[in-house]
């Protein structure tokens, strides 16, 4: 462990920017909770960026490439929040296979197609980690998943969920010849509460203005509405929609 200079502080103040965490294929992590979240995953951590007295209680720190002792002010150099809270970290992304999968993995997986809102991608995947889904599938329009706001929104289920970035309406079409059953979140469907859900399954999920694409709503097998019942507004939130009716199948 070591104090941070100042030309390292500034080299790590520029993984705030996107592209710079995308062409190294690392993404940042911030605070308590997604930093004990991060420890006890298997991901590897280049660097750990901390006050004193999150080190002093936090004896597994020692598992990063790097640990850095730093100020409140050189965190709030480091920081994207609004509030830095005791410890940031650089963590390395994980691995592309390079080998798509169309099964369902277990009962249900979810498909994002085209989804843009970084709390809603992030409060999916904790709706999905709480199920046990541990496989997203999203357009390659969808937000990314090492997005810091979505990181953040996930509160650790980054860490547990294997999300994969495709051309939807293909994974769609392989997971049918599969005889996976495909159902889509739509305004124009059967009602979700008497449709016959079947597993395994893949359940596509769509854009929060736009809702799901033409091309990939073709190719479903069944299209799954909740019904309006106050009649007033014109749509649900999407992470929402989408516990609902992931409650449905479960």
């Amino acid at each position: 462990m070591s104090s941070l200079s100042k030309n390292q502080l500034k080299a790590l103040a520029a993984y705030r920017i996107q592209k710079r965490c995308d062409e190294e294929g690392v993404f940042v992590v911030e605070g308590e909770k997604m930093c004990h979240e991060a420890l006890a995953s298997e991901h590897k951590i280049l660097v750990i960026c901390a006050t004193a007295d999150y080190l002093a209680t936090a004896p597994n720190a020692t598992v990063a490439g790097e640990v850095y002792e730093v100020s409140s002010e050189q965190l709030e150099r480091l920081s994207s929040l609004r509030t830095p809270n005791k410890v940031w970290m650089l963590v390395e992304r994980r691995a592309e296979s390079g080998k798509r999968k169309t099964e369902s993995e277990g009962r249900l997986t979810l498909a994002l197609d085209g989804l843009q809102d970084p709390g809603n991608m992030g409060t999916i995947m904790r709706t999905a980690d709480w199920y046990g889904i541990r496989h997203i599938v999203c357009s390659r329009d969808t937000v990314s998943v090492y997005n810091p706001k979505v990181v953040q929104a996930t509160m650790g289920a980054i860490f547990r969920t294997r999300v994969e970035y495709v051309d939807l309406a293909e994974w769609i079409d392989e997971a049918n010849k599969k005889g996976i059953a495909t159902y889509g979140a739509m305004l124009d469907g059967t009602d979700y509460r008497s449709a016959t859900l079947q597993g395994p399954a893949v359940l596509v999920v769509g854009n929060e203005g736009r809702g799901i694409s033409a091309p990939v709503a073709a190719r479903l097998r069944q299209r799954l509405t909740i019904p309006n019942v106050g009649g007033t507004c014109e749509s649900l939130n999407a992470a929402v929609a989408t516990a609902i009716l992931v409650s449905r199948f479960f």
